[in-house]
């Protein structure tokens, strides 16, 4: 997958079937992972640019990730594939809970990962999104989402963050995306940041998920968990 500024996007999939490491399989089960291994290793001399791409994460459960970099380095030594041989301080490791797109949000939070990427507009997303969790965990009135508590937060303008997710700008209804405009605009001029994430990247995914708006606020608003979402 490639993640870019604003979406998450599936270059290539690539489904094989492993037999298990046991007994007189052994021999199956090597030759099928080698296999595997050469499918993956021509996506990605297909797909990355390093004139483009900033980093290569390579990520997975357990020790797969470990064994296709090994795979990866003899053959670029073996068949002198210069472009990984020039790029292998760009690519790295990060565990992941799955091979499943969902994970992306971990593989992401990875210290190593956020170092590469740390300019780029999808790292400030996953960033804004963290701290926002973060606040909600450990000083929930300082944290709200739903378009109501949002609204209400923005009129004491209690907002220091504002989190959106680029489909509440395609509503059908004209009012309704003229408001979120207005909030944009208003949270700018009172000197808010404002992350506008894109409901095609994984943390635009995630943000939806809480009805696509909330915030960190400057201050505590307890009585806001006292009025109806």
């Amino acid at each position: 997958m490639t993640v870019l500024n604003s979406i998450t996007a599936t270059r290539s999939r690539i489904e094989t079937s492993i037999p298990r490491k046991h007994g007189p399989a052994i021999a199956g089960y090597e030759s099928a992972l080698k296999k595997f291994f050469e499918h993956v290793l021509q996506a990605l001399l297909k797909h990355i640019d390093f004139e483009v791409v900033q980093c290569v994460v390579i990520a997975s459960p357990g020790f797969t990730k470990d064994q296709f970099r090994d795979y990866m380095h003899l053959e670029a030594a073996r068949r002198d594939l210069r472009v990984i041989i020039e790029n292998k301080s760009r690519i790295i490791l990060a565990h992941a809970p799955s091979g499943y797109k969902h994970s992306l949000k971990e593989v992401l939070d990875t210290p190593g990962v956020m170092s590469l990427i740390k300019d780029t507009k999808a790292a400030q997303e996953v960033q804004a999104l963290k701290e926002f969790f973060a606040m909600l965990t450990n000083d929930s009135a300082r944290a709200c989402y739903g378009p109501k508590h949002v609204e209400v937060a923005h009129e004491r303008l209690a907002i220091q963050t504002l989190l959106m997710t680029d489909t509440l700008f395609r509503n059908t209804d004209i009012a309704s995306r003229r408001k979120y405009v207005n909030l944009v605009e208003s949270v700018k001029k009172y000197g808010g940041t404002v992350h506008i994430f894109s409901s095609m990247h994984v943390s635009g995914d995630q943000l939806a998920q809480l009805t696509g708006i909330a915030a960190i606020l400057r201050f505590p608003l307890p009585d806001l968990e006292d009025i109806e979402m």
